[in-house]
């Protein structure tokens, strides 16, 4: 099929996962990436997307992206502060009926689970403006989907990771983690294993069908930490119990270390047919740790 004949997808927000979708989709699409920093134009063009400079604060700016591709990624994060998304409700303004849109969302959006083991029929329950945004996102584009007979597919996305995407100067630094009585569990998935789901998605997932995009391992932040420190041949990080830790760390980081859940990933196996190629975090770290012990990999 000739570059031309190709079908057209357009991408919003193409940062890391973005760039690492790139290589599995352009022989099968026409791409289009969209930025607001026209100075990345150059780099997008390079890695295969024809790049269109608009600006998802400027509703002005995205009239060209109307009627341009009948299959949408949207990994652009909501604006930093109030309680709405106006960055997608200015996308689904202009956005054309009888569209495929996968949404790379947050699992934020379920707040604080006690460490329970929950599936995607689990109710949101924000505990914080930045989720409240997410929520806030799904839902606008579960209104404009139905509205429009579009397919959207929401990705829950928790804490992304990769060989340059790891928590390495927190720990030369020296930050306390929570004392393990006082722990909360995180969920994962490898950069690399996020973007071969999004393209999952594409393909095989259902009409406004919510997935959970994490691998299998249910660690606690403390031994996350621990595991990476192990593989950078790095001290673990100090423990603290909760009262402790909230006069030392910032009040982003005390967010996330309040909320614990471990998520199932059932559906992504059996709806998407996806196979991890890092199922457990340790994976992923037993072959970052071998590059570095070699002295061939230098963490940012």
């Amino acid at each position: 099929m000739s570059k031309l004949a190709r079908p057209r997808l357009l991408i919003l927000g193409c940062g890391d996962v973005g760039m690492r979708m790139l290589p599995l989709l352009r022989g099968r699409f026409r791409i289009f990436a969209v930025t607001s920093q026209a100075a990345r134009s150059d780099e997008l063009r390079a890695a295969g997307a024809v790049p269109i400079v608009a600006d998802l604060d400027q509703p002005a700016t995205l009239a060209r992206l109307a009627r341009l591709a009948r299959y949408i990624v949207h990994l652009a994060p909501p604006q930093p502060d109030g309680l709405r998304d106006c960055r997608t409700r200015n996308l689904t303004a202009i956005l054309p009926d009888a569209t495929t849109l996968v949404y790379v969302s947050t699992t934020g959006v379920y707040g604080d689970c006690g460490g329970a083991l929950i599936d995607e029929t689990r109710r949101p329950n924000p505990r914080n403006a930045r989720a409240l945004r997410r929520v806030d996102a799904e839902a606008t584009l579960r209104a404009w989907a139905r509205r429009s007979g579009s397919r959207l597919s929401i990705l829950r996305v928790p804490g992304i990771y990769a060989a340059d995407r790891l928590p390495v100067e927190r720990l030369q630094k020296g930050t306390p983690a929570l004392a393990p009585q006082d722990d909360v569990y995180t969920n994962h998935i490898h950069a690399d294993d996020l973007a071969r789901i999004i393209v999952a998605a594409l393909y095989r997932g259902s009409p406004c069908r919510a997935y959970h995009a994490v691998d299998d391992s249910h660690m606690k932040m403390g031994e996350y930490f621990d595991a990476v420190a192990d593989a950078f041949g790095l001290p673990h990080p100090s423990r603290l119990p909760r009262g402790e830790l909230e006069q030392t760390v910032s009040p982003v980081l005390l967010s996330f270390m309040s909320e614990s859940r471990r998520l199932s990933n059932t559906r992504l196996k059996t709806e998407l047919g996806v196979r991890l190629r890092y199922a457990q975090v340790d994976d992923a770290l037993a072959q970052v740790g071998q590059i570095a012990r070699a002295g061939n990999f230098v963490p940012d």
